[in-house]
């Protein structure tokens, strides 16, 4: 161990050795409301009296959520919340007063980024759905840096950010939040993610960086019939093959912090499984660092021990280290006497203070943050939006052209854009966003700015936009759904919403569907335009779940899918569909072709196809599917077996007089083991820039265990598939 090193451990002792058992339960402890604990007073803020009682009640404060959370649930606004300016002057505030209960001992001042800060001015970023659209890793780790620098400057630790769920059942509301359905692209979001905000080998933290919390631990999104947080009917296989991935890529890249899941796999709560959080993250994966529980996660296992103390007990003994709201671990302080809580608490008090530690968080107070760290905090925000716009404009899908895109924006007059979210700014968002800061562009602000010299219609009814329609030069139909919540909505406990039904959202945690299609209004509006039009009809999709799209293909439409693209999205769509910019996203999920197939994914490992009799086809846009304006040609593709694995090389061809983007997903089927193959997995992604009339050759290696079948003790066959090219190769027996 480097001195450094020993000098660190040798802090944390010194520190956990002068805690009392109380204190040592209050540093595993994040129960208090962080929008809570602070309020205006003057001009400036002070300690709220909750505040100061749970600080009391512990002798000081392991963790606070969401003190800079702007939302409907947290009932913030720019009226009354903390304004970027204001955020290193409270959590100052904030530091100041724990520390001065604790002998110096700061507090981990923990915030919500699922695609952004959840606070006041803060970035927002399109939504982890449409972000895994990008196929881009390296933008993704762009983005995520951005985020992270904000959160830093603001004095933020940890930033909670899901990452680990895929996309296994489009019912379920919470699919804006995963990063597809696939593990291989998940996992490389993770790792970008991971890597951007904390640096490469933890490098940014206490130095413009955060800890990254990465949630759910494990598999939430197999949750039965896509009903959130209920149980996980999964096998082992399956559950190493398909959501432990992103586990161990967040470990490899050094992540700091998991969040473990309300639901069960198998009857297991997650939070009480200590075979997951001990065994397998820290045995088998070799993790570091901290287990935070999700919102009320340790409660929800009163319904297996039968009363909160002893759900606490058990949440602690399983493997978590850090509460967030609930009453369970709040009660750890009446277990002194038994040895197995106080053994644990002493082990999961010093995670605690190890990362503190990295932040400076033991021993003396850090300066009072200046002028031109407040001014700082804008500027990373400047820098965040950015990288939003570029992420926004990469996300796009165009999944049709229908023969018409892009539009030509001389031979357009007349434009009608109509749709049920033509005009609503807030669909953009996606989920868990605070109040935005000045203007967001919806679809037709984007289309209005790109069309000076035209007229744009927005025909709010169907009979106007139907009789618009007929002497349009092209109609825009916005579809799909929203995820907005609104301040007059009501929300469960954990934030989620409560009654959707009182709601205008259609998507997000506490939006399970049980039926996928487009809404009867909105087919009905697409089939009628289509008839009367004269002009190109396209349907920009605004979603963040997998829809049915089947009508908008039987009408002959464009199809361009935007899903939840953030503030910058507006303008994204309109460059798009005037062939400003050529659209490069690709899906990172399985359009159904009806409700009834669901779920169904690219890697299952039988095909869907010909099994129902009412819909023998039942896949209507495959996972990767989308198309540019300037593809690129595939000349030529190899492989070849190396020591490691297998090399891939691919030749292409750029004809266009502007620069394209390169989109390789490489798949596999492993074949001759002794388990079922799946019929293809997605191995290697290659994701580059061309230059104009420009041939450039790739090569990519992939591992002999991502190839291999298995089971596949002697010589074993991989099927390689990229584009239209696929080729055998039969694998060397190892050992």
């Amino acid at each position: 161990m480097s001195s450094r090193g020993e000098v660190a451990t040798a802090r944390v002792e010194e520190v956990l050795a002068g805690l009392s058992f109380v204190e040592r339960v209050g540093q595993l402890n994040q129960r208090l409301l962080g929008w809570r604990a602070v309020e205006r007073s003057g001009g400036g803020f002070r300690l709220s009296d909750e505040g100061r009682r749970e600080i009391d009640r512990w002798g000081g404060l392991g963790a606070l959520y969401g003190l800079f959370r702007a939302d409907a649930w947290s009932g913030r606004r720019w009226a009354d919340g903390i304004r970027p300016e204001e955020r290193a002057e409270v959590a100052d505030l904030v530091q100041r007063e724990v520390r001065g209960a604790s002998a110096g001992i700061g507090t981990l001042l923990s915030e919500e980024a699922p695609h952004g800060h959840q606070a006041l001015g803060g970035t927002v970023l399109p939504v982890a759905l449409a972000q895994a659209a990008t196929f881009d890793p390296d933008l993704v780790h762009e983005a995520s840096a951005a985020v992270g620098a904000e959160l830093a400057a603001s004095g933020v630790h940890l930033a909670l950010v899901s990452t680990l769920d895929l996309l296994r059942d489009p019912r379920w509301g919470r699919s804006e939040e995963c990063y597809g359905e696939d593990p291989f692209l998940a996992s490389a979001m993770t790792t970008a993610v991971v890597t951007g905000m904390q640096g490469t080998d933890r490098s940014r933290i206490g130095s413009g960086g955060v800890a990254v919390v990465l949630k759910h631990l494990a598999a939430q999104g197999e949750a039965m019939g896509g009903r959130n947080g209920q149980s996980a009917v999964i096998g082992p296989r399956d559950l190493d093959e398909l959501h432990l991935p992103m586990v161990a890529a967040g470990v490899a890249a050094g992540a700091l912090g998991f969040m473990a899941a309300y639901n069960d796999i198998d009857g297991v709560p997650c939070c009480a499984n200590p075979a997951l959080l001990r065994d397998l993250l820290r045995g088998r994966y070799g993790f570091d660092g901290i287990v935070m529980a999700d919102g009320f996660a340790v409660d929800r296992l009163e319904a297996v021990t039968g009363g909160i103390p002893e759900a606490g007990r058990m949440a602690l003994l399983s493997g978590v280290d850090l509460s967030l709201w609930d009453a369970g671990f709040a009660s750890l302080d009446r277990a002194e006497d038994d040895p197995a809580v106080r053994a644990a608490v002493e082990i999961a008090c010093r995670r605690v203070l190890e990362l503190k530690d990295r932040f400076g968080l033991l021993g003396s107070a850090a300066p009072a943050p200046t002028a031109e760290h407040r001014a700082d905090v804008r500027e990373r925000i400047a820098a965040g939006a950015e990288l939003s716009r570029r992420t926004a404009a990469a996300s796009l899908v165009l999944l049709d052209d229908g023969g018409v895109l892009p539009l030509r924006a001389e031979e357009l007059a007349r434009v009608v854009v109509t749709g049920p979210f033509a005009d609503e700014a807030s669909a953009m968002l996606g989920d868990y966003v605070a109040p935005p800061e000045g203007d967001v562009r919806s679809v037709l602000d984007g289309v209005r700015a790109a069309l000076p010299d035209a007229v744009v219609h927005h025909a709010r009814q169907p009979d106007d936009a139907v009789a618009l329609a007929a002497d349009a030069d092209a109609v825009i139909i916005v579809v799909g759904g929203t995820s907005h919540r609104s301040y007059d909505d009501e929300f469960a406990d954990n934030g989620a919403l409560g009654d959707a039904g009182a709601s205008a959202a259609t998507s997000g945690e506490g939006v399970d569907l049980a039926d996928i299609d487009l809404p009867a209004s909105q087919r009905a509006l697409v089939a009628r335009i289509a008839e009367h039009a004269t002009g190109p009809v396209v349907a920009v999709v605004v979603a963040g779940r997998p829809h049915v799209l089947t009508p908008l293909c039987d009408v002959g439409a464009a199809i361009l899918w935007a899903g939840f693209p953030g503030p910058h999205g507006g303008d994204a769509v309109a460059d798009v569909l005037l062939g400003r910019r050529s659209p490069t996203g690709r899906l990172p999920f399985t359009v159904p072709r009806s409700s009834g197939v669901v779920p169904v994914h690219h890697n299952d490992r039988h095909d869907a196809a010909g099994v129902y009799r009412d819909q023998p086809d039942p896949v209507l846009f495959a996972f990767g599917s989308g198309r540019g304006y300037d593809e690129v040609d595939i000349l030529e593709c190899s492989a070849r077996v190396v020591a490691s694995g297998v090399e891939i090389a691919v030749r292409v061809h750029n004809p266009h007089p502007r620069p394209a983007s390169v989109a390789l997903p490489v798949y596999a089927r492993r074949l001759g083991g002794s388990v079922l193959p799946r019929r293809r997995e997605l191995v290697a992604l290659v994701r580059e820039p061309i230059e104009p009339a420009t041939t450039r050759a790739y090569r990519v290696t992939v591992a002999d265990e991502a190839v291999r079948a298995p089971g596949a003790a002697a010589a074993a066959v991989v099927r390689l598939m990229v584009g239209a090219w696929s080729t055998e190769l039969a694998l060397p027996a190892r050992g």
